[in-house]
């Protein structure tokens, strides 16, 4: 989806594999991490050629893996980065080991130009950054979230009521984008989408507000075209 979608906003998609995973529209069922010198090898293989205007990270799987990523970003510090922290998937199989969970917050976060979160990944990050109890207002969820140099977008499909609410959080102030939960089985790889569709509109030059509204609107277009060919989630149709 992540390939998909940054074709057809234009972007040239270059992906480094971290992991294989075993699983279906229903479930995660394995997850096999690559070894780290194996991603930052594709990674730098990609700088390195055709070059990178945005990087977007999603599963890292391993602490090994997170550091290998932030020792690239280091070497590429002008790249900017639009992280999803995926920590675990809708259909169940933790993506994001405890020790890598600890070198993410530590060492990646200081790092990224814009995290995009979910509320339950949302609240395991502030509980591991701050030890503390997540807030429970979402904007003061993710004002806490950032920090200097680094916007959150935190996701609301996690919530309940009818219309969901995602909350920019950039440059000290919050921006709440709106729109209407649709019906029926959850979705596969919106978050991915989302991230991959922000990170392209960064690259192409845009805004981080208009990069993140136009990725937001992109999203919510291929879930009203999705599709549901299996017997779990449904999948996004951009």
């Amino acid at each position: 989806m992540d390939l998909n979608m940054i074709t057809r906003l234009g972007g040239i998609p270059q992906a480094a594999v971290t992991a294989v995973t075993v699983q279906d529209t229903s479930q995660v069922t394995l997850v096999h991490p690559l070894s780290a010198s194996l991603v930052a090898q594709q990674m730098r293989a990609a700088i390195n050629d055709i070059g990178v205007d945005c990087i977007k990270l999603g599963m890292l799987a391993t602490a090994e893996i997170v550091k290998a990523v932030v020792e690239i970003l280091e070497e590429n510090p002008h790249i900017p980065v639009v992280a999803d922290p995926v920590l675990a998937g809708t259909g169940g199989g933790v993506l994001l080991n405890r020790d890598g969970l600890d070198v993410w917050h530590r060492n990646l976060l200081p790092r990224l130009t814009l995290i995009t979160p979910n509320l339950p990944e949302a609240r395991i990050l502030i509980t591991a950054m701050t030890s503390q109890p997540p807030p429970a207002d979402p904007p003061i969820l993710a004002i806490s979230l950032t920090s200097p140099g680094c916007s959150v977008l935190l996701k609301g499909g996690h919530g309940e009521d009818g219309i969901v609410v995602d909350w920019l959080a950039h440059r000290g102030q919050v921006f709440p984008h709106h729109h209407p939960r649709l019906p029926g089985k959850p979705f596969h790889g919106t978050g991915c989408a989302l991230a991959s569709a922000i990170a392209t509109g960064i690259a192409l030059g845009q805004p981080l507000e208009l990069a993140v509204a136009k990725g937001l609107a992109t999203v919510l277009k291929a879930m009203d075209n999705g599709i549901a060919p299996g017997r779990g989630q449904r999948l996004l149709r951009p």
